[in-house]
């Protein structure tokens, strides 16, 4: 299936959660972890200033709790805003 997002918004791909565990051989459970701040963009909205600034491929920074996420064949997706991407890693 097929996400296009609709004007000032960007649908980035969540880099996959690995199980982590302490020194003292405790697992720290996905709900228990930081959800990652930085992603990569898989697709880019209508809007003429995003499309000029963000493009499909970019890994952009966003804001911790900015976006909706969603899964779409699997993959886990998170839909932002254009004034939720907080900067472009290069």
């Amino acid at each position: 299936m097929k996400l296009r997002p609709i004007e000032d918004h960007v649908v980035v791909k969540l880099n996959a959660a690995t199980q982590e565990k302490t020194i003292g051989g405790i697992i720290i459970p996905d709900t228990a972890k930081e959800k990652p701040q930085m992603a990569e963009v898989i697709a880019v909205g209508t809007d003429e200033d995003l499309m000029k600034v963000v493009k499909v491929g970019d890994k952009v920074l966003y804001g911790k709790y900015a976006g909706t996420e969603i899964e779409l064949d699997g993959d886990k997706l998170l839909i932002l805003s254009k004034s939720d991407i907080l900067a472009i890693v290069e």
